[in-house]
């Protein structure tokens, strides 16, 4: 995490606790000093706390808003506007660490953000057309919610989407050069860089080429199939529905692992941790584990190597060493 989005989560932490009975004049006391501590400090507490009045001014407008505010716009269902969407918009924000940016066209009919969580981090975004998202530790993703279109762009990490259907109105995430069509299902879309993994838990969707780059025709992937795609080319495997359901575990703050190298169960722990687990003994690398694990808890993870394996586990600043003992 970057030294900005780390004083903006704590910020957030801050104003949310602000906002609970039990503040009290020590912890305004606490708040003061942290805020002369620097500038930097003040600009990203400010920020939030501009968002959390405007937040309150959506609530006072009522139920009958027929115009989207810029702040509230995609969180909630856009005929049906009310105070407590439109201050998830921030709880988001609080939450998850979450740099957020809205636009309103001038026709009042396209409303945009984009959302952030921290390492670590997980959240929830219902959609203005009844979709809900759920974005995955170190995640980034902007969209794009009208009557006409349904757009996410998802910049890095991992989020889990039930969409509503419409006919005739597909909902489109785009992943690097991989476009992701649906019109209605839940799906899992994750981006390491140019590879991109698609799991399909209900329905169908379509992966096609971002536009100008040709492909011969696009990948099809139903229900419990799992697609990753890298380039021009893309791997479909049928027919892996626990895996799917397996990898979705993270929406639970769970790590489930099915006969996984400890290299790679390694490597999906340091998605979720400033702290990284680093194996430098290559057999140790291809011992292969199961089970299911605390995402948070990576000193729990390395215990039970260190019990099960009499593996040889040394701390080092910011990384934990493991070695055959």
């Amino acid at each position: 995490m970057t030294k900005s989005a780390e004083i903006e989560t704590i910020a957030a932490d801050w104003l949310r606790r602000r906002e609970e009975p039990e503040w009290s004049s020590a912890d305004q006391v606490a708040l003061d000093q942290w805020l002369k501590l620097s500038t930097a400090h003040q600009a990203a507490y400010w920020r939030l706390e501009h968002g959390w009045r405007i937040a309150d001014r959506i609530g006072a407008l009522g139920p009958e808003i027929s115009r989207p505010f810029s702040l509230a716009a995609s969180l909630q269902t856009r005929w049906k506007r009310s105070r407590t969407a439109a201050v998830a918009a921030v709880v988001f924000a609080l939450v998850a660490g979450s740099a957020l940016w809205f636009h309103q066209r001038s026709d009042g009919v396209v409303a945009t953000a984009s959302f952030v969580t921290p390492v670590g981090g997980r959240g929830s975004i219902p959609l203005a057309d009844g979709s809900r998202i759920e974005l995955n530790t170190d995640t980034r993703l902007h969209t794009s919610v009208s009557k006409s279109e349904r757009k996410v762009w998802l910049d890095r990490g991992e989020a889990y989407f039930d969409v509503a259907h419409r006919a005739d109105e597909p909902f489109v995430v785009y992943a690097g050069t991989q476009t992701i069509t649906v019109l209605g299902t839940k799906f899992s879309v994750r981006r390491d860089g140019d590879m991109v993994q698609v799991a399909v838990l209900e329905g169908r969707v379509r992966i096609d080429k971002d536009e100008g780059i040709e492909r011969p025709r696009p990948a099809i992937v139903s229900r419990g199939d799992i697609a990753l795609s890298r380039g021009e080319a893309t791997l479909v495997t049928a027919h892996a529905l626990g895996r799917v359901e397996d990898g979705l575990a993270w929406r639970d703050g769970r790590l489930v692992f099915d006969r996984m190298t400890i290299a790679d169960a390694a490597a999906e722990f340091n998605r979720y941790s400033r702290i990284h687990i680093v194996i430098v003994d290559p057999v140790v690398a291809d011992i292969r584990i199961g089970g299911s694990f605390q995402a948070s808890n990576v000193d729990a993870f390395v215990r039970l190597l260190e019990d099960a394996y009499g593996l040889d586990v040394r701390r080092e600043d910011s990384s934990i060493i493991i070695s055959a003992g």
